[in-house]
């Protein structure tokens, strides 16, 4: 399942990240069409996220709080994060964000496993 916000008859945007295809980030735009089992596929992605994506699996070292303060301060100003299957979370940076997320990372002591495609 995708949460999207539907722009037109068969172009929408994405309002979260999706879970199984890493190329479906928060705002990324894309059209559709309706195939033979009356579903929507995706065409093409006609516009890319204006965040920095970056995956990680979280470690049960960390309390959620630790976790929490991150996230929070990250959406203060303007990204986004999210956390899938209890242990995976996904942070959408802005791309003029004022902090490196990974030396912030350092200086909390958060030494996460970042997942890469």
């Amino acid at each position: 399942m995708l949460y999207v916000e539907k722009l037109s008859e068969n172009k929408f945007r994405m309002t979260e990240n999706g879970i199984l295809n890493c190329k479906l980030t928060k705002g990324t735009e894309f059209t559709t069409r309706i195939n033979e089992n009356g579903s929507h596929e995706i065409i093409k992605i006609i516009k890319e996220s204006n965040f920095i994506t970056k995956r990680f699996f979280l470690s049960s070292k960390y309390k959620e709080s630790e976790y929490r303060m991150l996230g929070d301060e990250l959406m203060k100003r303007g990204g986004f994060w999210q956390v899938d299957f209890g242990g995976i979370t996904t942070v959408n940076i802005p791309k003029d964000f004022e902090f490196d997320i990974n030396q912030v990372m350092k200086e909390l002591e958060l030494n996460l496993i970042e997942i890469s495609e």
